[in-house]
């Protein structure tokens, strides 16, 4: 049985010999090196040897830090990567292996007396030779790694044609969008992970865990936030994008929505996975951590962008783009907290989660801001002819335009974003927050309105004012009516402010055509001073002159809506051309042989009719 096991070290002994080459001293370095573990070889050095006595354990130790010596030296000094030969990096990863066994086996008592503890010692130089050059190698093998396997650098990748995105010089391709996130890259070839950890297993038990994650984060963090740019996404302090111009940003809201979801459905979780393989049997914290080095800075790059427009001014043209950021980070909170769900990476699961909330806070400043920029629109700024105001079409456009986000702008105002994701509220939870954006909107809405009321009584002819508010009111009934926003406000809301159009009408056509049509009442012809043919004239004076007055006036007011101004035109023509006629039925009475011409009838029933069809046109 004996015999057997020391056939098995032999054998053992001879494979090392074979890898490490033929020397003079070959057999009895090995044989020393074994005798240092087990008493069998000392036995067969004495056998081989009947004139001298097996070196002791001391001098057993020292030979075998001799022959390793020789070996991490022959490695360390090796002028091309080790790993560009496989048999020189399996030979230098068995020495190591056999420098650790060594440092292991020996007691650490036996290394308080003199001799020993400089021998271990000289170990320990060995061993930190031997982990520099695995650094080394480690780095090598990543960086030719990555160059093999560029999970961005796709065929048709372009550089910008601008100085965006150059770097000392240097264009970085940007990639085409990506639409399809179900899938994995694998950014280094399975080969080259082998062969990491393998080294990793050195490594990280020797106590140098902390070189290794050093040496493989910073090597994977700079290909993360390459890759990053190559998304599109410029690296950008938060005051830099802060004092950027809106309009440069709106463009890289769109890069970053794209460059988000690729990162936190493709990069991240390819690092993760990359991670998990290369430090495989490690303890979970040493994993965890290294990741978190790899993409906390591609994270917090992602991260900033969101979070300089979720702090900068909060001018309603911001809402848009804020809404983008908002609705992505909503959607990818889940991606966040399952790619970073360890200990280490709990700081970025809480600074995404934050600067969520805070957007979901910037949209709601951004809608204060609005109400505070309808309450300053000043009274005075009424447009010439009573036609459509800025203010109505800014706002109601608007309007409709955020209702397209409808159900995001409910989440938002129905109370503040948790810190946590949140999942889809149930029934009675969604109507309140459809409630919340209701009366958010109705209230900007009854601002408008008032705003609206202010200007109109800046026109000095009643008549205009109420054509002002006709105009206005007809175009926000018709804006709410038509898409979401209808559907926000509420049937009631919409058919109440119908109401206000029609009443509105009723006010312009008493103040507009009141005298005009007073003039034609044929009640009290028989009751005016004089006779009724007398009063009948002077009647027909004042509509001849009442009515050119309106004509020439109304010409220059301006109804924008084209079917507005068709029913107005019916409306007026529906009024007065009945009663013109049946007061010049009763003057023909009292006159006899009056007719149109003559100095009294100036005017026909069809001149009525086309000078009604001449109004609301407008200063041309």
């Amino acid at each position: 049985m004996e015999e057997n096991g020391d056939d098995k070290l032999l054998a053992v002994a001879r494979h090392i010999a074979k890898t490490l080459g033929r020397t003079e001293t070959m057999t009895d370095d090995i044989l020393q090196i074994f005798s240092a573990f087990d008493g069998r070889f000392s036995k067969m050095s004495e056998k081989g040897d009947g004139d001298r006595t097996g070196p002791g354990p001391v001098a057993a130790l020292e030979q075998a830090l001799k022959s390793l010596d020789r070996r991490v030296a022959r490695f360390v000094s090796a002028e091309r990567p080790l790993w560009s030969d496989t048999a020189d990096s399996a030979a230098f990863l068995d020495t190591v292996d056999e420098l650790l066994l060594l440092l292991r086996e020996w007691d650490p008592v036996a290394a308080s007396e003199k001799q020993v503890s400089d021998l271990l010692d000289r170990a320990g130089d060995l061993l930190q030779q031997s982990m520099f050059r695995l650094e080394d190698e480690f780095r090598v093998l990543i960086e030719r790694g990555g160059e093999s396997f560029d999970s961005f650098a796709v065929p048709d990748a372009e550089p910008e044609s601008d100085s965006e995105g150059e770097e000392d010089g240097r264009v970085i391709p940007v990639a085409n969008p990506i639409s399809d996130y179900d899938f994995v890259v694998d950014a280094l070839p399975s080969g080259t992970i082998s062969e990491l950890r393998e080294i990793a297993k050195r490594m990280v038990p020797a106590g140098y865990g902390k070189e290794c994650s050093h040496v493989y984060s910073s090597c994977r963090r700079e290909f993360l936030e390459e890759s990053v740019s190559r998304l599109g996404l410029e690296k950008r302090s938060i005051e830099e994008v802060r004092n950027a111009p809106w309009g440069h940003l709106e463009d890289e809201i769109d890069r970053w929505v794209k460059a988000a979801n690729a990162a936190l459905k493709i990069l991240f979780p390819s690092e993760r996975r990359l991670v998990d393989r290369i430090f495989s049997g490690l303890p979970a914290s040493f994993t965890d951590l290294t990741f978190m080095e790899v993409c906390r800075g591609a994270a917090i790059q992602i991260l900033n962008f969101a979070d300089a427009i979720a702090i900068g001014a909060r001018a309603p043209e911001r809402l848009f783009g804020v809404l983008d950021l908002f609705e992505t980070m909503r959607d990818l909170m889940p991606d966040f907290n399952a790619v970073f769900s360890d200990t280490y990476c709990g700081s970025i699961r809480a600074e995404a989660a934050t600067i969520w909330k805070r957007l979901g806070e910037s949209v709601r400043g951004i809608f204060m801001e609005l109400e505070n920029l309808i309450r300053r629109d000043p009274a005075k700024a009424a447009v010439p002819g009573g036609g459509l105001h800025p203010i109505t079409r800014y706002v109601m456009n608007y309007l409709r335009a955020a209702c397209g986000s409808r159900h995001t702008l409910e989440q938002i105002l129905q109370r503040p974003i948790d810190a946590e994701f949140e999942p889809p509220p149930p029934p009675a939870a969604a109507a309140a927050a459809a409630s919340s954006l209701s009366v958010e909107l109705s209230w900007i809405m009854e601002l408008l309105e008032s705003n609206l009321e202010s200007k109109s009584k800046m026109y000095r002819e009643p008549g205009l004012s109420a054509i002002f508010l006709m105009n206005n009111n007809r175009y926000i009934v018709q804006k709410a009516r038509d898409g979401e926003l209808g559907a926000v406000l509420g049937d009631d809301w919409v058919r109440k402010h119908a109401a206000k159009l029609r009443q509105h009408h009723l006010n312009y056509q008493r103040a507009a055509w009141g005298r005009v049509l007073a003039a034609l009442k044929i009640e009290g012809l028989n009751t005016g001073a004089g006779s009724p043919r007398v009063v009948a004239k002077e009647r027909l004076k004042q509509f001849n002159a009442g009515f050119e007055e309106a004509c020439r006036a109304q010409r220059e007011w301006v109804v924008v809506d084209d079917q507005l101004r068709t029913e107005l035109r019916i409306s007026v023509a529906g009024n007065l051309i009945p009663a013109y006629r049946s007061f010049l039925g009763r003057l023909q009475n009292l006159v006899e042989g009056v007719k149109h011409g003559d100095k009294y009838i100036k005017y026909s029933l069809e001149d009525v009719e086309a000078k009604i069809n001449e109004l609301f046109q407008g200063r041309k």
